[in-house]
């Protein structure tokens, strides 16, 4: 019996002494705001209307809560490994025209986003075995050229 206690005691403590290691934590990037770019706000010009600047930026994440003259860009980018990137561009109108352009943060810096491909599931008719039949061989006899 004190043979199985001590069995039992061991096994318990190997298993939570398991649980505490510390292996990794996986870690993402976590893009947030809208991504906003210096060829982006090269295109802006003063005297643009609102509808011209949501052609060129989209839409703003921030609107000023007392004041309809002013649009706020935000992006921020929080490295898994590094540092946090923040971009700030502010627009302001008057009489519905852009009147002045304020930026923050590096916006000349490329940023390199992760690619959706190959995330979540293939749409219907895009697996391999979908392309390795052409239309013709698919259909019951239809003479197939051999080379």
């Amino acid at each position: 019996m004190q043979k199985l206690i001590k069995m039992v005691t061991l096994s318990l403590v190997l298993s939570l002494a398991g649980g505490c290691s510390y292996l990794g934590v996986y870690k993402r990037d976590l893009p947030q705001g809208n991504l906003v770019t210096q060829e982006m706000v090269a295109q802006l010009e003063p005297g643009m209307t609102r509808e011209q600047v949501k052609f060129v930026m989209g839409s703003p994440l921030l609107e000023a809560p007392f004041s309809a003259n002013q649009w706020d860009y935000l992006y921020r980018l929080d490295e898994a490994y590094g540092d946090v990137e923040q971009r700030r561009v502010t627009l302001t109108f008057a009489n519905d025209r852009l009147v002045n352009i304020t930026t923050e943060g590096d916006l000349a810096s490329d940023i390199e986003l992760p690619s959706v491909e190959g995330v979540g599931p293939a749409p219907a008719g895009a697996g391999p075995e979908d392309s390795a039949l052409s239309p013709e061989a698919e259909r019951p006899g239809t003479p197939t050229s051999v080379p």
